[in-house]
């Protein structure tokens, strides 16, 4: 695969199958999809073989995809750790697994709509799973680009006023030691606050990112974040950002805002540290007190 179509694919993306953008992308997915059968009437229409009004025809259709999402719903709802690892790539694959099974949802209705001995031949099934990608691609296309725009447009508009009004955090006259137990004990260490720039969860393990005064450098241990940020509760400059990351706000630079949520610069840090939306609460209410 191309180095840059890898790229795009892998490229964070927001997870809005959840809570109310769920209900909001399904009404939308409703009034769109029955707004375009009803009134523009995309596909050929054999009146003869109605078994009841067009208007009811279109309105059935374009349930279809809400009942499909209340299907989908218990893999949404349980799956609450996808939301920090959702990308382009995986967004594209679980739209197009939705429009096939609302395809397959349209074939297997076609006896109560339609009064055709054909209704379970496979020309039928090809052309019910067809047209819906046709149609399906192009409203979901919109309704994600509108709704990427929305959140972008959101979070670099939060993140500006966050800029302006945050707590800047100093280090402390002396330095600050906080023993840490890991899973080894003769792997425990002493982490001094004021070289910490922020950790990276590595399955079990944990990248720890320090500087001492020339490049960064990297010491892994056998913890986990959760373990990690538990023992560091009472440091306040420190916060979780991400289901991977754990940052020292007293080195951080910038908030800048993305679809995805914000992105943090910090002094001497190789690269952006993502704050993911479900843990901006947590995160403002620390960078405001």
């Amino acid at each position: 695969m191309n180095l840059s179509i890898r790229k795009f694919l892998s490229t964070p993306y927001p997870f809005y199958f959840r809570g109310r953008s769920i209900i909001q992308f399904g009404l939308a997915i409703f009034l769109l999809a029955f707004f375009f059968n009803y009134f523009f009437t995309p596909f050929n229409v054999n009146t003869s073989e109605h078994r009841m009004d067009y208007f009811w025809i279109s309105f059935i259709h374009a349930f279809m995809p809400i009942m499909i999402l209340l299907l989908m719903y218990p893999y949404i709802h349980f799956s609450t750790s996808i939301d920090e690892r959702w990308t382009i790539g995986k967004d594209l694959v679980f739209l197009s697994i939705y429009l096939l099974l609302i395809g397959i949802g349209q074939f297997l209705i076609r006896d109560l709509i339609y009064d055709n001995p054909n209704n379970w031949s496979w020309g039928y099934f090809r052309e019910e799973v067809g047209n819906t990608f046709l149609v399906g691609i192009l409203l979901v296309s919109i309704i994600v680009s509108v709704n990427s725009n929305r959140l972008n447009a959101r979070y670099i508009k939060e993140a500006n006023l966050l800029e302006r009004s945050r707590r800047v955090f100093k280090a402390p006259n002396k330095p600050e030691i906080v023993p840490i137990e890991t899973q080894v004990k003769m792997d425990r260490f002493d982490l001094e606050i004021d070289q910490f720039l922020f950790a990276k969860a590595e399955g079990n393990y944990l990248m720890l990112y320090m500087y001492t005064g020339n490049d960064p450098i990297q010491i892994l241990k056998r913890i986990t974040i959760k373990e990690f940020e538990k023992q560091l509760g009472v440091i306040d400059q420190i916060v979780r950002t991400h289901r991977s990351y754990i940052v020292n706000l007293s080195f951080l630079e910038h908030v800048k805002g993305n679809a995805q949520g914000y992105q943090l610069t910090l002094q001497h840090a190789p690269s952006p540290i993502p704050v993911s939306r479900n843990m901006i609460p947590a995160f403002e209410s620390r960078l405001q007190q």
